[in-house]
């Protein structure tokens, strides 16, 4: 396959402004990209671009977590408040008993979409985890699991009072220093250093995709989502977790054993067909035709980072991209890259069925809701149809926060959705029923409990 013109041709057919994509496969890394870092200015996407990884800076955090465990400073098991004596949920038991192990396999229940913006000082992780005290359980500690990113924040500013350094200065020292980084950063002001992309979102459905209003998030949410990288540089992180922990100049960053605990199961996921299988600590874990990979996505405003590990094939594959379907390109890009390369065939979603399953659809119907978005659904025509409501401090970038959905059943418990204008689907997971009636809506890794 050449990847450039497939990057090129996917890219045209789905709306993507401008992306990256790297191929590391038995110690050899191919990066190509395509499009323009911003449809404002016109400037061209390069290998060595910058995007912001989001979300797949969670196992770079868990990353110093687990160094700072191997040298005895902290324990996965401990009571948060062992490192933070002032930490506070609204829950007050959540509060004294919850762990680093729950914050990093996303296991505490807590409502986790919490965006505050502490400010740009030095003490804004300080500031975050105080304005915690007030955040919900979504459900019991320990139960299931629900993607928090108020975690990751919280675990990077126990690294800030462990290290007694910024959680920036430590992600330098201990990561992109000794990894040889030298197009990763974390801060706009050193992004402005190199060719960096914006995000692109569509302001109403029917409407081309266009620049975002801002940026990034707030710096407080750096811990859970604020590496801007390179292709390249992705793919360094990345071997580090294949190599045992080893360095490119074979300096033991991290112990083979830290590496397999953070591939090792922590939970599994209620809806199998969304993000994975299985949370590991900081990874997702897929199940793709016997293998294990891992691997993380992330999305922040306008941009999208998806990266998967296939250790047993020395292979990894990480696509960077700064807005438009990105989903439906990483599917067909994914699939031919590991099947042409390692012989893996990516598991295909479930499909609607020729005859809708006899489902009493009014008991799915109702209001299920957490922190940043509220999702109302009633039955219609042998589906259920609704809207998803974006709330709190992120309805404020967004340019409609109201979407209407339209939910297909597969079965009693998965079904698929489609948004208005957007062409590609997702799955969600209906579970914890209780005389029919599911009390949890399980929808991008994140638990909504039934609220009405």
């Amino acid at each position: 396959m050449n990847l450039q013109s497939r990057l090129t041709e996917l890219c045209k057919q789905q709306q993507v402004p401008g992306a990256a994509l790297g191929v590391l496969h038995d110690g050899d890394v191919t990066a190509v990209a395509t499009g323009v870092i911003n449809l404002n200015t016109g400037v061209e996407t390069t290998p060595d671009t910058l995007f912001q990884i989001g979300s797949i800076t969670k196992p770079w955090t868990a990353t110093v977590v687990m160094q700072l465990v191997e040298e005895g400073l902290v324990s996965l098991d401990e009571p948060v408040r062992t490192y933070l004596p002032g930490f506070k949920v609204a829950d007050p038991d959540v509060s004294e008993r919850v762990t680093l192990r729950h914050l990093l396999s996303h296991t505490s229940g807590i409502d986790g979409d919490h965006f505050e913006d502490t400010g740009r000082g030095d003490d804004c992780l300080e500031r975050y985890v105080d304005s915690c005290a007030t955040l919900v359980q979504l459900h019991p500690l320990g139960a299931t699991m629900s993607y928090c990113n108020t975690g990751f924040s919280v675990a990077g500013r126990i690294i800030e009072v462990i290290t007694g350094k910024l959680w920036d200065d430590v992600m330098r020292e201990r990561l992109f220093a000794p990894l040889g980084l030298t197009h990763t950063c974390t801060l706009p002001e050193e992004a402005l250093l190199f060719r960096t992309a914006a995000g692109h979102i569509k302001y109403k459905p029917d409407e081309p995709f266009r620049l975002t209003p801002v940026w990034r998030l707030p710096r407080a949410t750096g811990p859970m989502g604020a590496v801007n990288a390179s292709v390249a540089d992705a793919l360094t992180f990345a071997k580090l977790h294949m190599d045992g922990g080893t360095t490119p100049d074979g300096k033991q960053l991290l112990s083979a054993q830290s590496v397999v605990q953070m591939q090792t199961p922590q939970i599994a996921i209620p809806n199998p067909h969304g993000l994975g299988n299985h949370w590991g600590v900081g990874w997702i874990l897929f199940d793709w035709d016997d293998h294990r990979l891992y691997g993380h996505d992330g999305n922040s405003i306008g941009q999208h980072a998806r990266l998967k590990v296939a250790p047993d094939a020395n292979l990894a594959v990480v696509l960077l991209t700064n807005g438009g379907y990105t989903d439906n390109v990483e599917r067909a890009l994914f699939t031919e890259i590991f099947e042409e390369l390692a012989g893996i065939t990516i598991p295909i979603p479930p499909q609607p069925p020729s005859m809708p399953p006899a489902l009493d659809l009014s008991k799915y119907a109702g209001v299920f809701e957490r922190l940043s978005v509220r999702i109302e659904l009633a039955p219609q025509d042998g589906r259920l149809v609704g809207t998803a409501e974006t709330t709190g401090s992120l309805a404020e970038i967004e340019p409609d926060p109201v979407q209407k959905i339209t939910l297909t059943p597969v079965d009693q418990a998965t079904f698929i959705v489609q948004a208005e204008g957007d062409p590609t689907t997702e799955h969600v997971a209906f579970y914890d029923f209780v005389d029919g009636v599911p009390q949890y809506l399980h929808s991008h890794s994140r638990a909504y409990p039934r609220v009405q």
